[in-house]
């Protein structure tokens, strides 16, 4: 295991969330433009905690979740300076919780803070994690020519290179396809 539970918890979250833009999303929309589109995500992730269910938190969220994908873009060096002041913005605390049906792990801000500073913290959290454990190059885009998608790593060798099982059929296909016109 790369990282810890909590850790690879944020981690999928942001990936999740970040594949929700219209170039890397299965239908090719803004798969998170409704409030009702948010609550499904967070549902998904069992998000605890305050949230408002209203357009100024969507509106909140989408601005983190642009946060959030750049920092896939970032060297190390540079996503500690991302890293560093999105717990300094949120006034990250963290310590130790047990909910619902997750083990001890940690949040960084009070569950009454508005949702996209908690996402913030714990992912500002889950990325310290990341950039302590020099596993930066775990963090990826997806090698589909037509995709953006986020892509996390957890893979033991390391070579996860697409997105979704859809994006590497895809290019294994136009690769089949290749060789065999060539061929």
């Amino acid at each position: 295991m790369l990282f810890a539970p909590d850790t690879e918890e944020s981690l999928n979250f942001v990936v999740a969330l970040g594949n929700t833009t219209p170039g890397s999303s299965r239908s090719g929309s803004d798969e998170l433009a409704t409030t009702g589109q948010l609550t499904e995500l967070l549902v998904r992730f069992s998000y605890t905690g305050r949230i408002d269910h209203d357009e100024a938190e969507l509106r909140e969220v989408r601005d983190t979740r642009t946060l959030l994908r750049s920092i896939w873009d970032l060297n190390r060096d540079e996503a500690v300076e991302v890293v560093n002041r999105m717990l300094r913005d949120a006034k990250a605390l963290p310590f130790l919780v047990r909910h619902d049906q997750l083990d001890w792990h940690m949040h960084a801000t009070s569950p009454d803070a508005p949702l996209a500073e908690r996402m913030r913290a714990e992912m500002g959290l889950a990325f310290a994690d990341v950039i302590r454990m020099d596993e930066m190059d775990r963090l990826r885009i997806c090698e589909a020519d037509d995709c953006d998608g986020l892509v996390l790593d957890l893979s033991r060798n390391g070579s996860k290179r697409f997105c979704t099982v859809r994006c590497g059929n895809r290019m294994n296909m136009i690769a089949f396809r290749e060789r065999k016109a060539a061929g």
